[in-house]
């Protein structure tokens, strides 16, 4: 993971959508960007030519809009970021799919790297780790919408080796 941009929320929403939109179309117009983030092409237009300026897009009125490389770079990292945090809410949160996606929109800008990084390993450790592993994060899940403990959760315990319980 790179070293957080010092784009704004909005540029980095931009150059997102503008990631999104070439991937489908090889190139992205202003009024498929205005259209995706629910902005007048005023604002298109100003955000343009801020990402231009940085280096960041290739950008000409009326002309259509590619990424530079590091353009590319920095969108890939904004989506990473993104698809962490979602997965982390989902994952290990049992957060359902469309708060975790508004979530991981409106942090994606503003988390460490380092926080998002450790909320990778976390999620990786809860996947093998024998004191953890997928029934606990199902049990979490549960637990979130249950509002209490499984009644087994002392029956699960016992049936671990002393190595394997938590201290």
């Amino acid at each position: 993971m790179k070293e957080k941009t010092d784009l704004s929320a909005s540029l980095e929403d931009y150059i997102e959508a503008i990631y999104h939109i070439i991937g489908v179309k090889l190139v992205a117009r202003s009024k498929e960007i205005a259209a995706r983030l629910n902005v007048s092409r005023a604002s298109v237009t100003e955000a343009l030519r801020a990402l231009s300026r940085k280096g960041l897009i290739n950008y000409a009125p009326y002309e259509a809009i590619t990424l530079t490389d590091e353009g590319r770079a920095i969108a890939e990292d904004v989506i990473f970021r993104h698809e962490a945090l979602k997965a982390f809410f989902i994952k290990v949160l049992s957060i359902d799919d469309q708060l975790a996606e508004e979530g991981a929109c409106r942090i994606e800008h503003t988390a460490p790297p380092e926080i998002i990084a450790r909320m990778i390993s976390f999620t990786e450790f809860m996947q093998v780790c024998p004191r953890g592993g997928e029934e606990m994060l199902k049990g979490f899940a549960e637990f979130c919408t249950q509002g209490q403990r499984k009644s087994h959760c002392n029956a699960c315990l016992s049936g671990l080796d002393s190595e394997n319980i938590p201290k």
